[in-house]
């Protein structure tokens, strides 16, 4: 019965830890701080961001899938000949051993047809797929706009 209360407090505690941390794991693949910024009501589309850790071999970020919107994009911002330009990108590259960041002003998530405003404070899932590591679902946090502007995460 004492075993028992150990393996439930250390999962509880580990389920704690991860809620807390906002970090999820796929393989060698580390997903850190899953987050989108809030929108207002009537606008059509959103952003999401987070930090891929890649400690193996090379990956690549193929597709993300989400219930929030009518479709979800990976998207790339760059500056083009003094002008900054956004496009969508098939896939992003996860070089082996390098963390790759999707934040505002580079890589990041478009979710289209948004179908209902982002508030901050929500909670959504979100289906990230790999070429190699497989899939995972996350959970992205929505936040402020420029809640994290500035921060390390």
């Amino acid at each position: 019965m004492r075993l028992k209360s150990l393996v439930g407090a250390a999962a509880l505690s580990f389920a704690a830890f991860t809620v807390h941390s906002h970090e999820y794991k796929l393989g060698a693949l580390t997903i850190g701080h899953p987050y989108a910024r809030a929108t207002a009501a009537g606008q059509p589309t959103g952003a999401g961001y987070m930090k891929l850790v890649n400690g193996g071999g090379a990956d690549r970020l193929v597709a993300i899938s989400a219930d929030i919107a009518s479709s979800v994009e990976l998207h790339e911002m760059k500056l083009e000949n003094d002008v900054m330009r956004m496009r969508q990108v098939e896939g992003i590259a996860l070089p082996a051993g390098q963390t790759v960041e999707l934040r505002p002003g580079g890589y990041h998530v478009m979710f289209v047809g948004l179908k209902a405003p982002l508030k901050a404070g929500e909670r959504f899932p979100m289906k990230l797929k790999f070429e190699k590591a497989g899939e995972v679902t996350v959970h992205a946090t929505v936040e402020a706009p420029g809640a994290l502007d500035g921060m390390k995460h």
